[in-house]
């Protein structure tokens, strides 16, 4: 066999070799077509949407990176074989961060310094009270202008715990507080007037006769009962404070 016709079975051999190797590259990507598509998509992501190519690959989906970084309004960065994605919370998770931190626990209960000032007007109370039951017991003049005095403590200490009123108990035991002074204000006017009109000898033929009057009972029951209260630091409620 002569050189010239072994150089052409070598070419011919690399031609059937090119066209199978061909026919082998079509075959593959043909396979790879039938397993991948990909297509541009609107992708939304926290609420933003965008443009994005999207490929589906085995039953899988797989977005750009860079897409999903542009419309979430993050970040993409590439150091060595680290791809680092950075992504923003979304608006709903920081609404309802927002709202835990400007939205602090509203406090409960009677406040230290309501019930400090709220137990100082009952002593005050008390002092007009018991000063007023005294004098008539004992005989002693007593007067409006005289009673003014106890009336005007027990007035200001009671403004004074309303000012330092800052919780829902605190409001709803000044209500029971102011009450309380009401009745004991009432009750003081009473007794003037049984002294100015000379209508007190029930009172010191007895110990017990002005201790045993229905608004007194009901002035020292509520005092009682109010003097728990603070002292407990939790607001409760009594008919007698009503």
């Amino acid at each position: 066999m002569g050189s010239t016709t072994i150089i052409r079975r070598i070419a011919s051999i690399r031609r059937i070799s090119s066209s199978c190797f061909l026919l082998l590259l079509i075959s593959s990507c043909r396979v790879s077509s039938a397993q991948a598509s990909s297509q541009t998509e609107t992708l939304v992501v926290n609420g933003r949407s965008g443009e994005a190519m999207v490929a589906q690959f085995n039953g899988r989906t797989y977005v750009d990176l860079e897409s999903l970084a542009r419309i979430a309004g993050g970040s993409l960065a590439f150091q060595g074989n680290q791809v680092t994605l950075a992504l923003p919370a979304s608006s709903a998770t920081a609404a309802t961060t927002d709202s835990h931190v400007s939205s602090p626990t509203v406090p409960s209960g009677l406040s230290r310094d309501f019930r400090q000032a709220a137990i100082e007007t009952l002593a005050q109370m008390r002092e007009w009270a018991s000063t007023i039951a005294n004098a008539l017991q004992y005989g002693y003049e007593i007067t409006d202008d005289w009673a003014s005095g106890y009336r005007e403590k027990a007035a200001t200490s009671l403004r004074q715990a309303s000012a330092s009123a800052s919780t829902e108990s605190d409001h709803n035991a000044l209500s029971l507080l102011t009450n309380e002074f009401q009745n004991v204000d009432a009750w003081s006017n009473e007794l003037i007037e049984a002294k100015r009109n000379m209508a007190t000898a029930k009172y010191t033929m007895s110990k017990d006769a002005l201790r045993n009057e229905p608004l007194s009972q009901k002035i020292v029951k509520c005092g009682h009962f109010l003097g728990a209260m603070l002292g407990g630091g939790d607001f409760k409620d009594d008919l007698s404070c009503h």
